[in-house]
């Protein structure tokens, strides 16, 4: 399965995707910008503390970076977001694990402390999860359009079916009704003479 051609471009979790990187992305940019103001050498590892975590140059330029591309796919929404956030959600994922190993050894050269990767592991985890919203859970609702990829036969049946009854297939845009909204009674077809 191709997960970049699955979801329409206009398909309301787009908008999960798309705020969920522009959140992530502006808290590591804040948090980047901050080591930059304290003006950092790059490889320090003498324990210089930004909000809670330690860092360094290097750690401020990669946190910069890594927001300014998770902006950039909220900018672009859709799959693009979601396929970033995903890559990206597992690249904070193993920089945790990696970082947990070399605490307190020469080859941690961003500086990190326990800290930095605990922000890791949940950074990382928020990040996946927007990135995976919609797209993986067991219980997909028939319109969403992951669930119909995995369940071509069925989704064609439910589409023939709501084609016969004169009513939309259910791939389509349409949210469908509002449950919270009084006036989502189905409507009744006139009877025929």
């Amino acid at each position: 399965m191709r997960l970049r051609d699955e979801l329409p471009v206009d398909h309301r979790l787009a908008q999960v995707y798309r705020y969920g990187a522009g959140l992530c992305g502006v808290i590591l940019l804040v948090f980047g910008a901050l080591g930059f103001a304290d003006r950092l050498s790059p490889f320090d590892t003498d324990g210089t503390r930004i909000a809670g975590m330690s860092t360094n140059g290097v750690l401020s330029l990669l946190s910069v970076t890594v927001g300014l591309v998770l902006i950039g796919g909220a900018v672009i929404g859709g799959n693009f977001a979601s396929t970033l956030n995903m890559t990206v959600g597992t690249l904070f994922l193993l920089s945790g694990f990696f970082h947990l190993f070399v605490l307190d050894r020469p080859a941690n050269f961003l500086d990190f402390g326990m800290t930095n990767v605990l922000f890791s592991f949940v950074m990382g985890l928020l990040i996946a999860c927007f990135g995976m919203y919609g797209r993986v859970s067991s219980k997909l609702p028939h319109d969403n359009p992951y669930w119909r990829r995995r369940h071509p036969r069925q989704a064609a049946r439910e589409s023939l079916a709501a084609r016969r009854r004169g009513g939309r297939p259910a791939a389509a845009l349409d949210p469908g009704p509002d449950p919270g909204r009084a006036d989502t009674e189905p409507a009744i077809a006139p009877a025929r003479d």
